[in-house]
């Protein structure tokens, strides 16, 4: 066989190959109620109706949405290994309905109360599960810490963003100063936020920041946890996945030398070890 027809059958293969895995999975784009309007929301799943598989539950960072790279990749691998995906726009983010100016940790809990909810009720879902980056990371380990183990099945925490507590307290949000115990404006523009320009942060996020139960509430969570978390973080310090680590009783903590706080370096890498530990626990 000469290598011009080793290369088309090779190549037919592939898609042939390509297009059989698409086809064995269904991706819908829908809205699901959250605390302040809807939310925008997609599902991605395998196509077989005649089991029920784990959902894994996305949530993206502090300005963020649901279409970020590391949210992308992270859908892709945990659907390659047979678990369905849900990934959505907190409120005041990406196609969302809200501003983010309204926007609050306790509201983004809300939201993703909101949306186990609705996995619960899908009649091809069971075992549900939780990852967050950043300041979903955050209301990951709260809701979890709320909502306990018989609900969480198991929880992933991507560079979880509890610094936001002790920024608040000290009056420096992603470079805004302020007063924290004399903040009277509506709102405080933002020089800088880690995926997007200029933003305005209202009074009540940082209201609300000042007295978060970060790590009481998520150390109520029983279940297994993974925190991954990268050395050369420079938005949230590794030693507050440290922390994390420390206070809830079944987590692994995996520190990535050289990483960044986006996983920059490596997400592809990051997505398998996720969708890979999640599927020890999740499928067995």
């Amino acid at each position: 066989m000469n290598s011009t027809k080793q290369f088309v059958i090779t190549a037919l293969l592939a898609f042939t190959a390509l297009f059989t895995a698409r086809a064995a999975n269904v991706s819908d784009t829908l809205y699901i109620d959250g605390s302040v309007g809807r939310l925008y929301t997609i599902v991605d799943r395998p196509a077989d109706t005649t089991r029920r598989v784990p959902v894994v539950i996305l949530c993206h960072g502090f300005s963020g949405n649901c279409n970020a790279w590391l949210m992308q990749c992270l859908s892709q691998n945990l659907l390659e290994r047979g678990m369905a995906t849900v990934r959505f726009d907190f409120n005041g983010h990406g196609n969302s309905d809200g501003e983010f100016k309204n926007m609050t940790v306790l509201n983004e809990i809300a939201d993703l109360k909101a949306v186990i909810a609705w996995a619960e009720q899908q009649p091809w879902a069971k075992d549900i599960a939780l990852v967050g980056h950043s300041q979903g990371g955050v209301v990951v380990g709260m809701t979890s810490g709320e909502l306990g183990k018989k609900i969480v099945k198991a929880e992933v925490l991507l560079a979880p963003a509890a610094v936001l507590r002790d920024d608040a307290l000290k009056g420096n949000t992603m470079g805004a100063f302020y007063d924290p115990w004399n903040f009277n404006d509506e709102y405080i523009r933002l020089p800088f936020s880690p995926e997007s320009g200029p933003l305005l942060l209202g009074k009540d996020y940082i209201k609300s920041a000042i007295t978060l139960p970060i790590y009481e509430t998520s150390a109520r969570y029983k279940g297994p946890a993974l925190i991954i978390q990268g050395t050369y973080d420079r938005i949230v310090p590794y030693t507050y996945a440290e922390r994390y680590r420390d206070v809830i009783r079944k987590s692994t903590l995996r520190l990535i030398t050289g990483e960044d706080h986006g996983f920059s370096q490596t997400t592809p890498e990051t997505s398998v070890q996720v969708a890979d530990w999640l599927r020890s626990i999740l499928i067995k």
